[in-house]
């Protein structure tokens, strides 16, 4: 899986993750409230540590993990941009977006 954010993304995580230092990033397929798991919405986080099944994905920025067995829900070359109108993290493939309001949050 290819991860590129975009240098407006950039801009937006790097003093998170300073003010953070002790945390990694992580796409997260969150199914919480959604009803079942074909439903989930895409998240980033900052975590303490990455769980056990998650895999560490290189960027042209910082590494993120994934979870493994949520991977199928995404696609080969991902694009994770920042909408400076919105506030919010874009989530895009280049045939589709995936989540148009992405949010990071401090887990």
């Amino acid at each position: 899986m290819q991860v590129t954010f975009t240098k407006e993304a950039i801009e937006q995580i790097t003093p998170k993750l300073e003010a953070n230092k002790n945390r990694v990033l992580k796409l997260k397929y969150d199914t919480e409230g959604c009803g079942c798991v074909m439903s989930g919405v895409t998240v980033l986080w900052l975590v303490k540590e990455p769980e056990e099944d998650d895999v560490k994905l290189e960027t042209n920025a910082v590494p993120l993990f994934v979870e493994k067995t949520k991977m199928v829900f995404l696609e080969e070359q991902i694009t994770i941009s920042f909408n400076q109108s919105a506030n919010c993290f874009m989530l895009k493939s280049p045939s589709q977006i995936l989540n148009p309001r992405m949010s990071l949050l401090v887990k």
